[in-house]
C-alpha cells in the first residue's frame, strides 16, 4: 500500500481518540457513535493482514472486544447519568469467522448491547468488510467499581 492510504471512511467516522498500546500499530483507527454504541472502523493495510493479504483474526477479535466493551461502558455511564469514567474488563469473548477481509477494504465493527446489567453486561457485534459480513462476536464484561 502507499505511505498515506486513501481512508475514504463512511460518513460520521472520525479519528478514534481512545488509544491503546495494543491497537497503536493498527492506526489510523476511526470511530463513531451510532444508536448509542461505539462503532470502530479502519481501512485494512499491511499491518492488519497476514502474508496472504487477508485480515488477521486477532485484529478482528481485539477490535471487536474494544468496540463492545466501550459500548457497554457508554451504556452504563448513560444509565448512571454521569460523565464519571468507569471501566470494564472482558469475562468472555467469542468470535465466529464467516469470511475473509482483504487488504484495502473498510473493516467495520458494529456492536449491539444485549443486556447492560449493573455488574455484568452482554454485547454482540457484526464485523463487516465493505459491507459484507466477515465475523460475528459476542462478549460479556464485568463492570469495575
Amino acid at each position: 500500500m502507499t505511505d498515506k492510504p486513501d481512508i475514504n471512511a463512511p460518513e460520521g467516522f472520525r479519528p478514534h481518540t481512545r488509544k491503546s498500546r495494543v491497537t497503536d500499530p493498527w492506526e489510523p483507527l476511526f470511530s463513531r457513535v451510532q444508536n448509542d454504541v461505539l462503532q470502530i472502523g479502519l481501512r485494512l493495510d499491511d499491518a492488519h493482514c497476514n502474508s496472504r493479504g487477508l485480515v488477521h483474526g486477532g485484529v478482528i477479535a481485539a477490535l471487536a472486544d474494544n468496540a463492545m466493551g466501550y459500548s457497554y461502558v457508554m451504556a452504563m455511564m448513560k444509565a448512571a447519568g454521569s460523565d464519571n469514567k468507569i471501566g470494564a474488563v472482558t469475562i468472555s469473548l467469542q468470535i465466529d469467522y464467516a469470511s475473509s477481509a482483504k487488504l484495502g477494504q473498510w473493516l467495520q465493527i458494529e456492536p449491539r448491547i444485549v443486556k447492560a446489567g449493573r455488574s455484568i453486561g452482554f454485547v454482540d457485534a457484526l464485523v463487516t468488510a465493505d459491507g459484507d459480513t466477515v465475523a460475528r462476536a459476542s462478549a460479556s464484561f464485568k463492570l469495575l467499581a
